[in-house]
């Protein structure tokens, strides 16, 4: 199945429900680290993507805990067991006890790929400027579907049901849950004039965590709760 056989187009909806992002705390620069490219959570730890390392530190104290020396220069995922994380043009899937990477999957944007999550079996792909993102197939690489937005894909995420993507261009930057059938967007964080946002990803709780680029620092954000819960 390609992208164009079965891809959804952002749709207009309802105006979205709008307000500025709550952060809630700063982690970082890191040692050694002039970017964040990626970020995930393993349950316990928060995994930052910085280059040639990836940074493990401990959202409760903010200590570092753990770097594994690896290409690490988009985005980052966990599926419960491995890491995953974009390199150049290829996923790698790497052992988060030693570091080896244990299988690699081209990346579906060759290279032009930002924001990489795990949900239900599969890989969702931020493709940056191409505004895309795409669902694939973990063990191929094979895009089994794709969502199309308006803004550049920085970073990517599911939290209960809802899916979630970063957004940076220029000053701005934002946090979107949208439809994941229309695209449309259904809700907005602005976040604050200069602070970008290279990855995302949920702790599975209240928490969205974001990469922040250039500042080499990564910043919670409060997920809202959804109306009516």
């Amino acid at each position: 199945m390609s992208s164009s056989s079965n891809s959804s187009t952002l749709q207009s909806t309802s105006p979205a429900r709008t307000a500025p992002a709550e952060i809630v705390r700063e982690y970082g620069p890191f040692d050694g680290a002039e970017r964040i490219h990626g970020v995930t959570h393993d349950g316990q730890r928060v995994w930052a993507a910085t280059g040639e390392r990836l940074v493990a530190f401990d959202p409760a104290s903010g200590e570092t805990t753990r770097t594994l020396a690896c290409a690490a220069d988009a985005g980052t995922a966990f599926d419960g067991k491995h890491l995953y994380q974009i390199a150049e043009a290829r996923i790698d899937k790497i052992d988060p006890a030693t570091g080896q990477v244990l299988a690699s999957i081209p990346a579906p944007g060759e290279g032009r790929d930002s924001g990489l999550t795990w949900a239900e079996g599969s890989l969702w792909v931020g493709q940056y400027l191409d505004r895309k993102i795409h669902q694939i197939d973990p063990a191929t690489g094979k895009i089994l579907r794709t969502i199309e937005s308006n803004r550049h894909v920085t970073g990517v995420t599911w939290v209960d049901g809802d899916l979630w993507h970063g957004t940076w261009e220029g000053d701005e930057s934002e946090l979107r849950r949208i439809d994941p059938a229309s695209g449309g967007v259904l809700e907005r964080l602005e976040m604050p004039a200069g602070t970008g946002v290279s990855g995302l990803e949920s702790d599975g709780a209240g928490l969205l965590y974001c990469g922040g680029g250039a500042s080499g620092k990564v910043r919670a954000v409060r997920r809202p709760r959804r109306a009516g819960t």
